[in-house]
C-alpha cells in the first residue's frame, strides 16, 4: 500500500504516531559479545543490529602496505545482512548498496579515530544486520561508536547519525498546507516505508566537533 505523504504535516502524526521531529524507540548494548575486543547491541524501531570490533591487532607479514597506510592503522568494515532481516530474501555480501555502507562507514571512522597511534595494525568492525526498518546506515554509525567506545580505541569524537527526510510539497499532491505551498516539510529518522517514498539522507557528526571528518556531514 503507497505510504500516504499528504498526511505530514508539520502538527500531524505519522503513521508510526510520531511527529516530525520525534525518533523511534532506542535500545542499546555495550559488551554483549565477551570473545569480542569491544561490541554493541542496538535498535532504533525496527532496525536492530549486532556490532563487534576487533583490534587494533598488527599486520603480519607480507599483509603490510607501502604509502600512508603504514604509518596509520587500516580501519576495515564487513556488513552482513541476515536472510530473515526483511521481506527482500536474497543475499547481500557483496552487492553495491552493502560496499557502498561500508565504504562510508569505514572513511568515518578513518578521520575520528587516531589511527596514527597504531601503526601497521588494522581494526575490524563486523556489523551484523538483524533487522531492516529504515535508517540503516545511521543505525550502523551509532553501533559501530557504540563497540569502538567498548573496545577502548581512542577517537577525538563520537560520531552520531540520524536519517532524515523531505515530504513532497503540497502542491505537488493537488492540496494546500495553509502556507507556501512550494515548502517541503522535514521529518527525523526515516522508517523503511517512508524511506521508500520520500527523499533521503543520513547526517552525520560528532557530538563535540562538529561534521564528520570536518567536511559536509551528510553522507
Amino acid at each position: 500500500m503507497p505510504l500516504d505523504t499528504s498526511t505530514y504535516h508539520l502538527s500531524l502524526l505519522r503513521l508510526d504516531g510520531r511527529r516530525w521531529n520525534e525518533l523511534r524507540r532506542l535500545h542499546a548494548q555495550i559488551s554483549t559479545q565477551a570473545s569480542a575486543d569491544g561490541s554493541s547491541y542496538l535498535e532504533m524501531g525496527n532496525t536492530k543490529i549486532i556490532c563487534t570490533v576487533s583490534g587494533p591487532a598488527e599486520i603480519r607479514g607480507g599483509g603490510r602496505r607501502e604509502g600512508v597506510e603504514r604509518d596509520n592503522a587500516v580501519v576495515n568494515v564487513e556488513v552482513g545482512v541476515a536472510g530473515f532481516s526483511g521481506m527482500d530474501r536474497k543475499r547481500r555480501r557483496g552487492d553495491k548498496r552493502t560496499t557502498e555502507m561500508q565504504n562510508t562507514i569505514a572513511s568515518a571512522f578513518t578521520s575520528t579515530l587516531f589511527t596514527h597511534l597504531y601503526p601497521h595494525s588494522t581494526i575490524s568492525i563486523n556489523l551484523h544486520i538483524l533487522s531492516q526498518d529504515g535508517s540503516l546506515l545511521a543505525v550502523c554509525l551509532n553501533a559501530a561508536t557504540l563497540a569502538l567506545i567498548d573496545a577502548g580505541v581512542p577517537m577525538k569524537d563520537y560520531i552520531v547519525a540520524c536519517t532524515s527526510g523531505l515530504t513532497p510539497p503540497a502542491s505537488t499532491l493537488g492540496g494546500s498546507r495553509g502556507g507556501n505551498s512550494e515548502t517541503s516539510d522535514p521529518l527525523l529518522d526515516l522508517n523503511g516505508m517512508e524511506e521508500q517514498e520520500l527523499p533521503f539522507l543520513t547526517g552525520a557528526g560528532g557530538t563535540v566537533g562538529g561534521d564528520v571528518g570536518g567536511g559536509g556531514g551528510w553522507v
